[in-house]
C-alpha cells in the first residue's frame, strides 16, 4: 500500500512539472505582450523576427528549444534562453508546490500564485513594471482563499482567516507606501514603485501580516547582498579603451525608447518574489526555528507543516 502511494505521489509530481512547464509557455507570451498592452490570446505564438506562426511541435516546453538548437525553424533567428528558463522554472515550482502541500486544495491555489510570481519577476526585470493584471486579482483571490479556509479545515492553506488576510493587505501595502513617502521626503526621489506596494499587499492577502514582515525583511536582505555583488562586479570591469566613448545607461535607454529611471535603482519586485517563495515553502519552519532560539512561544496563528 505504501509503495502504491509513493508511486502515486511520484506520478502527480511529474504531472505537476509537466503542467507547470506548459503554463510557463503561456507565461512567456504574457511576459512579451502584457507590457505592450497586447492580447495574450490572439494572435497565436509567432517568431518576433520573421513573423511566421510557431507550429505546435515547435512549441513543446523546453524540448523544442533544445531540438531546434535555440533557433527559429523558419528564419534561423536565435531564440532567447528566457523561453526555456521560464518554462522549466515554472515546472519546477509547480512540482515544489505539490511536494510541499500534496493532495490538498492549497496545491492548485499556490500553483496559480507561483505562476503569477514568475510572470511578475520577468516583466519587472525587463520592463520595470509589475502588471496590475496579476496583483489586483491576486489580492482578491488571496482574501477569498483565506475566507474559504475558514470553512474548510483540510484546505492546507497557510492562512485560513479572512481578517488576517485583510490585515495583511493593509500592512503590506501600507508599509511600502510609507517607506516610499519617507524616501521622497528625505532623499527627494522615489524609494519604491507603486507596483511593489501592490505586490506586497498581494502577499499580505495570501500570508497575513507575519508573511509581510518576513518577506519585506528577506527581500531587503537579498536585495542588499545582490546590490553589493553588482557594485563589486562593476568596479572590476576593465575601463573603456582610450578614445572610445562609453555609452551611459540613459543614452542607451533613450535610443531604445525605454523609460529612464531616476537615480540608481534596482527592480525590487524580484527580491520580493524570492522572499515570498521562501516563505511559501519554508517560512513557517524558519519562524518556528527563530522563535525557538529566542525562547518565545509560537503564535497560535502559525500553522504546523503539513
Amino acid at each position: 500500500m505504501e509503495n502504491a502511494l509513493e508511486a502515486l505521489d511520484t506520478f502527480f509530481l511529474i504531472i505537476s512539472f509537466v503542467l507547470g512547464s506548459m503554463i510557463g509557455s503561456f507565461l512567456n507570451v504574457c511576459i512579451c505582450r502584457l507590457p505592450e498592452n497586447e492580447s495574450v490570446i490572439k494572435p497565436r505564438s509567432r517568431c518576433p523576427k520573421c513573423g511566421n506562426n510557431i507550429a505546435w511541435y515547435d512549441n513543446i516546453p523546453v524540448l523544442s528549444w533544445l531540438i531546434l538548437g535555440a533557433k527559429c525553424r523558419s528564419c534561423g533567428e536565435v531564440i532567447s534562453w528566457q523561453y526555456p528558463l521560464v518554462e522549466a522554472l515554472t515546472g519546477v515550482l509547480f512540482a515544489c508546490v505539490y511536494w510541499r502541500f500534496g493532495q490538498t486544495l492549497a496545491s492548485p491555489i499556490y500553483m496559480l500564485l507561483v505562476a503569477g510570481l514568475v510572470l511578475i519577476t520577468f516583466v519587472d526585470l525587463s520592463h520595470w513594471i509589475i502588471p496590475n493584471e496579476v496583483t489586483f486579482p491576486g489580492i482578491f483571490i488571496g482574501v477569498a482563499c483565506a475566507l474559504l479556509g475558514m470553512f474548510y479545515a483540510e484546505s492546507g492553506l497557510l492562512l485560513d482567516n479572512a481578517i488576517d488576510a485583510l490585515i495583511g493587505v493593509v500592512a503590506g501595502g501600507g508599509v511600502l507606501y510609507l517607506l516610499d513617502k519617507i524616501a521622497l521626503l528625505v532623499f527627494k526621489k522615489r524609494g519604491m514603485g507603486f507596483g511593489d506596494v501592490k505586490l506586497l499587499a498581494m502577499f499580505g492577502a495570501f500570508f497575513g501580516w507575519q508573511g509581510v514582515i518576513f518577506i519585506l525583511m528577506g527581500a531587503s536582505l537579498i536585495g542588499s547582498v545582490a546590490g553589493v555583488a553588482m557594485l563589486l562586479l562593476q568596479s572590476r570591469r576593465a575601463p573603456a579603451e582610450e578614445g572610445e566613448k562609453t555609452r551611459t545607461a540613459e543614452e542607451t535607454a533613450k535610443d531604445d525608447d525605454e523609460p529612464v529611471p531616476e537615480g540608481n535603482y534596482l527592480p525590487f519586485g524580484p527580491y520580493l518574489v524570492v522572499a515570498g517563495l521562501i516563505f511559501l515553502f519554508f517560512g513557517q519552519s524558519l519562524i518556528s526555528m527563530y522563535l525557538g532560539l529566542m525562547s518565545v512561544p509560537e503564535p497560535t496563528t502559525i500553522l504546523p507543516l503539513q
